[in-house]
């Protein structure tokens, strides 16, 4: 197998950057710095379009783009982002093998119809064909992401050995512009959200609906922060956990009252929106402090995902992954 910029590198990356002591005192903090993505449509970005945030944390909230999670992790790890929105579950993975304290203190969505790779159209791949169709083909995955980690089972279920292919590390907006063009040499690539909607317009995923996710299994985000920072503004980051739970209540009651709002901070035309988050589920507070969610199946769901990347060598899972995965700041956001 030939990867075009390793997973390792990222590992190594993000290690040397959680050397750094940053300090996040409450009270002292001026500006709350949140990594989103675009192309991402959540009910939190009508707070975010109408600066509900800033009213209701008495801080300015500056938001900050990123093409994947573990740009994320490196940004937390830099203490130049205090809260990250919507982080893979393999980003957090990658990160906190490499040693970087992180915890999970909500799960942001649920999507599994909206992760997934794409083979060209021309190519004609199915599920009977894709060993020996695909095989020397290049393929562009943004590696150590949610994307990267269906990819593995997907091919594995396929019975495509990484070996057979060129693997090319591209984020998922860069792999829907390549693999639009018509001279392109890429013959399948993996993304999420409006990306992933762009690469359906010149492809096909091979496995999508139930089969896919009974493949690669439930696909999900998280909201991470360092653990240091909860730990120093547990009111302030409280509050933010309120807000965005707010907005999906309100969401779930008067979606079309909002939609407008979400897609001006997502960056996206109202029909891409629409489409994209359609098939997203924004879990209930009382949901994700149940065992579906962060009582149980996360940290369970998030163990089982570290073994499975470390069977496939891309990381040293630990131990455990409990206290990785923080209730407290969700339940005082729900007494709120």
């Amino acid at each position: 197998m030939k990867i075009i910029k390793t997973l390792a590198a990222t590992l190594i990356g993000a290690t040397a950057l959680v050397s750094s002591n940053v300090a996040f005192a409450e009270g002292d903090l001026k500006e709350l710095t949140v990594a989103y993505f675009l192309e991402w449509p959540t009910p939190n970005q009508f707070a975010q379009t109408n600066k509900i945030y800033e009213k209701e944390l008495g801080v300015k909230v500056k938001w900050v783009s990123f093409d994947a999670g573990t740009a994320m992790s490196a940004a937390m790890a830099s203490g130049d982002v205090h809260i990250s929105f919507s982080q893979g579950v393999t980003p957090f993975l990658v990160a906190t093998a490499a040693g970087q304290d992180l915890q999970v203190v909500d799960v942001a969505v649920s999507y599994s119809d909206n992760d997934n790779c794409v083979v060209r159209s021309e190519l004609e791949v199915n599920k009977e064909n894709a060993a020996a169709k695909l095989k020397g083909k290049k393929v562009a995955v943004p590696l150590g992401t949610a994307a990267h980690s269906g990819f593995l089972k997907q091919i594995k279920y396929l019975n495509i050995a990484e070996s057979d292919l060129t693997i090319v590390d591209m984020s998922p907006s860069d792999s829907a512009a390549a693999i639009a063009q018509p001279n392109t040499d890429l013959a399948m690539a993996c993304g999420w959200g409006g990306s992933l909607r762009k690469m359906k317009e010149h492809g096909n995923p091979i496995i999508e609906g139930a089969e896919k996710e009974s493949v690669v299994g439930q696909v999900y985000d998280v909201t991470s922060v360092p653990t240091a920072f909860g730990e120093e503004n547990p009111k302030l980051l409280a509050k933010f956990l309120k807000v965005t739970a707010d907005m999906n209540a309100k969401y779930a009651a008067d979606s079309a009252s909002m939609i407008g709002d979400i897609q001006k901070s997502a960056g996206m035309d109202l029909d891409g929106t629409k489409a994209v988050i359609g098939t997203f589920v924004f879990p209930t507070v009382a949901d994700q402090l149940s065992d579906k969610w962060m009582g149980g199946f996360v940290a369970k769901n998030m163990a089982e995902n570290a073994a499975s990347l470390e069977k496939d060598g891309k990381i040293k899972a630990l131990a455990d992954y409990d206290a990785l995965v923080n209730t407290s700041y969700l339940e005082a956001a729900s007494k709120m």
